[in-house]
């Protein structure tokens, strides 16, 4: 995940920090926070590893399933160098050169979520995602 901003409260921060430690027990996982500002859009640029599926979190995005997340999940997981790149904006959103280059643009709701929400939402459906592909019992369909 590649945020713009820092989770600084507490019980927040616990939360993603716990679905991030279950989710590295299968994947390699790696959160990047980045200071909001005028050259957000180059930091966000530079912090997108090479050849990796870019889904940009945006209002505007398409909706899915848990279950679609899961498979869409193993289909990105596939492509270029394995790297998938879940990118937050900050409060001005993601920089339309960065969207644009987005593989897909996912709204994770059509309610307005602040973006410390929005980043513990992120967490625990990736961990979900994984717990269906991999036949788990933590989400009951």
């Amino acid at each position: 995940m590649i945020a713009v901003g820092k989770l600084k409260e507490r019980g927040l921060r616990d939360l993603v920090d716990e679905y991030y430690a279950r989710v590295r027990r299968h994947v390699a996982c790696e959160e990047v926070e980045l200071r909001d500002g005028r050259d957000v859009a180059a930091a966000l640029r530079a912090a997108i590893p090479d050849r990796a599926q870019v889904i940009a979190l945006e209002v505007d995005g398409v909706q899915m399933t848990s279950e679609g997340l899961a498979e869409r999940l193993v289909q990105w997981g596939s492509r270029g160098n394995g790297v998938v790149a879940f990118v937050i904006g900050g409060a001005d959103g993601i920089p339309a050169e960065v969207s644009d280059r987005a593989h897909v643009r996912w709204s994770l709701s059509k309610l307005t979520l602040a973006h410390r929400v929005a980043r513990v939402v992120l967490a625990e459906q990736i961990y979900r995602a994984i717990s269906i592909w991999r036949s788990e019992p933590y989400h009951r369909a």
